[in-house]
Parts: structure tokens; C-alpha cells; sequence
């Protein structure tokens, strides 16, 4: 995997992801400015100002296109697909771009990276958010993007529920926490873990996770509660995706998310959610993952399966002391 050296794209791996013991570890973003709704943290929520480079193949991408959808910013903030390419380059845009607030044509990602830092050194990801009156990124972190979606337009944006509300911020960060540790990170553990040892303990952790979140959906019908908030937002990637690329291509194989009634029924209560569908496209998911580019080998042949229903009924409307956003 190459990234950028002094501002220099380079093949050459030089920051490992991989541990002694085998087990893979994610590095953390570098960018991590912070927008404000008074502009007090030096980027103000504006109409126009931002642009957001993401990739639905990319599931730490997918949840900022899932809020921005939901926090109707579609209109707001600018959107621009990338995808990763057998070439080398990182994630490459599907045709020549000029930067926004620029008059620089660039080809990759990793181009805007320089543009922003010219000396920067580490990895180029997804998702991207830049600032188009600083010419510069505001963020690459997309548990502190989606944040920043959810409550720095409040004014700007049409009204949308508040998916981080306060009084349940202490539940949502728990769980949050949990999820972050047994699947986000607990399924690229298994797929990309490269002893024995490792990819055991993250299969154990894995499913001990859902095994809870299975239980835990018994009596509600979001993670935290009647309400759908962030949390749900940060595990439906992980799910969406699970039996038809963490199943097999990741060796998460001990259960499927269909074989879990209350996980599987809530996968589709949140698929349904109006806007949700339109940012799910699962055969691009797919074809990101298995394609040559891709982190599992697969000669570029993508599975045509499995139908995962998505649009059955999903009977969760009645879970505990459920009423839908509005």
C-alpha cells in the first residue's frame, strides 16, 4: 500500500499496519480540524464551503455519505467519488478533477493530500473533507466528520434529527466504543491479521460483539434506545456489508447477520430509512473489495451473491417503545 513521503507518492510501504504478533492495527487520521456553527474553531459551517471525497466502497467512508444524506447537506456539501485502482496511486477519481476553489487538475487523491501539506507523510483515506475557501482539509477522520455533520449545520441545513442528542451521549460513546473495538476494527483484524493467534482472538471478539448487539436489539429497537443516533450510523456499514464480504472474504464465517433475527431485522430497519438506499449501492461495495485493487485476492472476479432482501419487511416498529424520526 503506498502513500505519501515529504509530499512525494511513493510504492514503497513504509508505515507498517501490521504488529510483530500479526495482528493488524488501523493508523489514526492526521487531520483533525473541526468545524463550528460560529466559525470560533476557524471553519465555520457554510453553505458551498466544503466538499467531501469519499468512497461507498470504503466503509469508515460510507458513514459520512450515510449522515450527509441524513442531515440533508446533500445541497450543501459537495460530493466527489473516488475508487481504489490496480495502478498503484491509491484512491484515483473516476475522471480528471479540479481541486474545488482551485484551478488544479488532479487525477488522485493523494494530489489534493500534497496540495493541502506540501511536506505531509502518511496515508491518503477516505473519507476526505476539504475546505474550499482555505484550499486546505479540514478533516480525515470519519467518526469526527459525521459529528460535525450532525451538529454544525443546525441552522444552515433544512431541520433533521439530532443524532448525537445530550442526553444519551454517554450511552452512544459506550456503545460506540464497543463497536469500534469488536467490529469495525474487529473485522479488517480477521481479514487482514496475518498469524493464527491474531485472527483467532479477533474472530472471538467479533462474535462475542454481536452476540451482545443481538441481545441488546431484543428489547429496543436502535442501539440506544427508541431513536436511531449515531451509533446505529457507524455500525450499519460494517453490517451491510458482512455476509456478502466479511463472511467469506474476510474469514468472519462462524455466523452470518442473517443467521441473527434481531440484528438481521434491524439491518433492514435502518436500510429502509428514507435516503439510506440511495448511499448503499452493495455491488460497488463489493467491486471494491474484490477487485484487484482491492484487500482480498480474488483475481478481480466479484461474487454475484449473496440476495440479501434488504427490502423484506422488517417488524421492528413494535420493539420496545419505538416511534419513527420524524
Amino acid at each position: 500500500m503506498g502513500h505519501l513521503l515529504d509530499g512525494k507518492w511513493t510504492h514503497e510501504d513504509k508505515l507498517k499496519e501490521i504488529r510483530e504478533d500479526g495482528k493488524y492495527v488501523k493508523f489514526d487520521a492526521i487531520f483533525r480540524n473541526w468545524l463550528s456553527a460560529d466559525g470560533s474553531t476557524g471553519f465555520k459551517a457554510e453553505a458551498g464551503r466544503y466538499h467531501l471525497y469519499s468512497s461507498v466502497s470504503c466503509p469508515w467512508a460510507h458513514r459520512t455519505e450515510l449522515l450527509r444524506a441524513l442531515k440533508r447537506l446533500d445541497g450543501l456539501i459537495g460530493l466527489t467519488t473516488t475508487r481504489q485502482t490496480e495502478g498503484g496511486e491509491g484512491w484515483t477519481f473516476l475522471e480528471d478533477h479540479i481541486v474545488p476553489g482551485t484551478d488544479t487538475s488532479v487525477k488522485y487523491l493523494h494530489e489534493v493530500y500534497a496540495l493541502a501539506a506540501p511536506d505531509y507523510t502518511g496515508r491518503v483515506t477516505v473519507p476526505t473533507l476539504w475546505d474550499i475557501e482555505k484550499r486546505t482539509i479540514v478533516s480525515n477522520e470519519s467518526s469526527e466528520i459525521i459529528k460535525m455533520f450532525n451538529e454544525a449545520f443546525v441552522g444552515v441545513a433544512p431541520d433533521s434529527p439530532d443524532f448525537y442528542p445530550e442526553a444519551l451521549r454517554a450511552d452512544i460513546d459506550a456503545v460506540n466504543e464497543m463497536v469500534l473495538d469488536g467490529i469495525n476494527n474487529g473485522v479488517n483484524r480477521c481479514g487482514r491479521g496475518v498469524s493464527q493467534e491474531a485472527y483467532d482472538a479477533a474472530l472471538d471478539n467479533l462474535f462475542a460483539a454481536l452476540d451482545a448487539l443481538e441481545e441488546r436489539l431484543s428489547g429496543q429497537r436502535y442501539l440506544c434506545g427508541p431513536e436511531q443516533t449515531l451509533a446505529d450510523w457507524r455500525l450499519y456499514p460494517n453490517l451491510i456489508r458482512f455476509d456478502s464480504i466479511y463472511y467469506l472474504g474476510y474469514k468472519c464465517n462462524l455466523r452470518r447477520i442473517e443467521d441473527y433475527p434481531n440484528l438481521s431485522a434491524y439491518l433492514r430497519d435502518l436500510y429502509q430509512t428514507p435516503g439510506i438506499a440511495a448511499v448503499s449501492d452493495i455491488e460497488t461495495m463489493k467491486a471494491g473489495i474484490y477487485s484487484g485493487a482491492g484487500p482480498v485476492p480474488s483475481n478481480g472476479i466479484v461474487p454475484r451473491g449473496p440476495d440479501l432482501g434488504l427490502e423484506r419487511a422488517h417488524g421492528r416498529a413494535g420493539v420496545g417503545s419505538a416511534r419513527l424520526q420524524p
